[in-house]
């Protein structure tokens, strides 16, 4: 039993992220270096002791659990940006999550804590966006998401495809018709591409005209046949989405690129492949699919 407790140990130790474990008294059982590095406090100050208040909001903030159940809703992995104060008194941005822990009897026995900088997230390419904070938070959370499942594809876990998505009439609708028109419009399309999201697929603006979708990606034979034909479903949706304004009738389609994270390649690299095949898309005049050269290129007129 000791050496699994110690291989478990060691396993939390390597994390990359800040990892915290504390009791139901709210006092620190582990802290490990990532920890250590990120806020500045060290683990033989933080062992055994309350949280001190410069990091209670790291600690106590981020997006918790309380059921088992949760961890397999489409939220339940989501990060909050919580900000706390580094030990030498500079702020301190973090994308964190908390699950509580339950004994056998369902009692509450602690809180795990994972966290890692909000910088991360900071300078990926993507689109245009307006003035607007509630895109900025979108935009914000999308991040969170997709960085998390990178890192987790890099690590060995479960492949990654990005499909980038633009919608062709957008530009032209905002303005002949103003941007309220094409406000509606673009959440009109988010919910009819939400509705046509396969299990594992998440989906969120990344412009102002533009979204991306966020799918696994099996490894298997032909990757590039099987995300193509994620896209060419996702347009064929897309072309289905019934749109008014003031009694006008608007057709809608999508420009789409496809891009599958590679081993050793970084987060960057991926969406601006995404984003080089959404505009090759566009440039083919529009309503078309472009999986980004790689593995293997294909596009679909």
């Amino acid at each position: 039993m000791s050496g699994r407790v110690e291989l478990m140990e060691a396993a939390l130790e390597a994390h990359p992220e800040g990892v915290a474990l504390l009791d139901a008294a709210g006092q620190v059982l582990f802290w490990n270096r990532a920890a250590e590095t990120m806020t500045g406090f060290g683990g033989i100050e933080m062992v055994g002791r309350s949280t001190p208040w410069a990091l209670e909001q790291l600690v106590h903030g981020g997006v918790a659990w309380d059921e088992v159940s949760q961890l397999h809703s489409p939220t339940a992995s989501r990060a909050s940006l919580v900000h706390g104060q580094h030990k030498l008194g500079s702020d301190l941005a973090v994308a964190a999550r908390r699950l509580v822990l339950r004994d056998e009897l369902g009692e509450r026995i602690g809180i795990a804590v994972l966290f890692h900088p909000a910088e991360v997230v900071e300078g990926l390419p993507r689109g245009e966006s307006g003035p607007s904070q509630e895109m900025d938070e979108a935009q914000a959370q999308l991040e969170i998401r997709l960085t998390e499942r990178f890192e987790e594809c890099m690590q060995g876990g479960a492949g990654l495809a990005l499909i980038w998505l633009m919608v062709d009439q957008a530009h032209d609708l905002r303005r002949t018709h103003g941007a309220r028109a094409c406000d509606a419009m673009m959440d009109r399309m988010q919910r009819t591409l939400a509705g046509g999201l396969h299990p594992g697929e998440e989906l969120g603006r990344w412009g102002e005209d533009e979204f991306l979708v966020l799918a696994p990606d099996t490894g298997l034979d032909a990757p590039s046949v099987a995300a193509h034909a994620r896209g060419q479903a996702l347009a064929g949706v897309a072309r289905t989405t019934e749109f008014r304004w003031w009694g006008d009738r608007i057709s809608l389609t999508i420009s789409a690129g496809v891009a599958q994270a590679q081993p050793d390649e970084m987060l960057v690299s991926l969406l601006e492949r995404a984003k080089a095949a959404m505009f090759s898309s566009l440039h083919a005049g529009g309503n078309h699919v472009t999986v980004a050269p790689g593995r293997q290129s294909c596009s679909r007129s």
